[in-house]
């Protein structure tokens, strides 16, 4: 099996982000606005770099009580200063090593389906750098819009949330949507990795057996 990267969502005050540093190989760290302030990120970027693991933005709605998981009806010009104001302020910290992108809950689900929105977003990017890496879902606007500005788009896949025949992601409001069964993740992990289309899987860093997860995906995908 060729090889894959294995993310997870940090620095949105769980309590085992030290763990999971030692079993992905990168993290996208929140940026204060769905979740996060500059002392987690700070420190969330510190134990990164000690791990070795590369570094992402994780930005999202400014939306604390929802989790940046409620979509909203935002001016684009908002969006993307949002964006660029939310990767600037975590790439202030990382000393240069800010590596990709990955946007949050319902900005990165909204962006997937509007290409005017995924545009948006990208325009946060790139006013930042257009070295960084975009992360998404691989056939999307978001992707799409990533590569017509000329960011490498790596796509990616979750292997904690159940998707539909159509490849889109069952909501979160709607029973089973979320994977908790640790065999059941590790399937669609391998399903996911053998099919081609993604270069990064993904767990939620906040999920109950994120850490139990991360291993048996790890020892399932031959990973020392």
């Amino acid at each position: 099996m060729r090889s894959i990267d294995l993310n997870a969502d940090l620095g949105e005050g769980g309590s085992e982000d030290g763990m999971l540093l030692t079993l992905v190989t990168s993290a996208n760290i929140a940026c204060g606005g769905h979740a996060g302030s500059d002392e987690i990120m700070r420190r969330s970027i510190d134990l990164a770099l000690a791990a070795g693991v590369k570094i992402g933005a994780h930005p999202g709605y400014e939306d604390r009580e929802n989790f940046g998981r409620r979509e909203m009806d935002l001016p684009l010009a908002m969006v993307t200063d949002v964006v660029a104001h939310q990767v600037e302020k975590l790439a202030g910290f990382t000393d240069g090593q800010l590596h990709h992108v990955k946007p949050h809950g319902a900005l990165y689900h909204q962006a997937d389906r509007n290409s005017e929105l995924a545009a948006a977003v990208v325009a946060g990017v790139k006013r930042i750098t257009p070295d960084l890496i975009l992360y998404a879902p691989p056939a999307g606007k978001l992707a799409a819009a990533g590569r017509a500005a000329g960011l490498t788009v790596m796509p990616e896949g979750f292997a904690d949330r159940l998707y539909r025949p159509d490849g889109s992601l069952v909501p979160r409001t709607e029973p089973g949507a979320v994977i908790t069964d640790i065999a059941e993740a590790v399937a669609q992990a391998l399903k996911l990795a053998r099919g081609g289309l993604i270069e990064t899987l993904c767990v939620h860093g906040d999920g109950a057996h994120a850490v139990e997860m991360l291993r048996a995906i790890r020892m399932a995908l031959g990973a020392p």
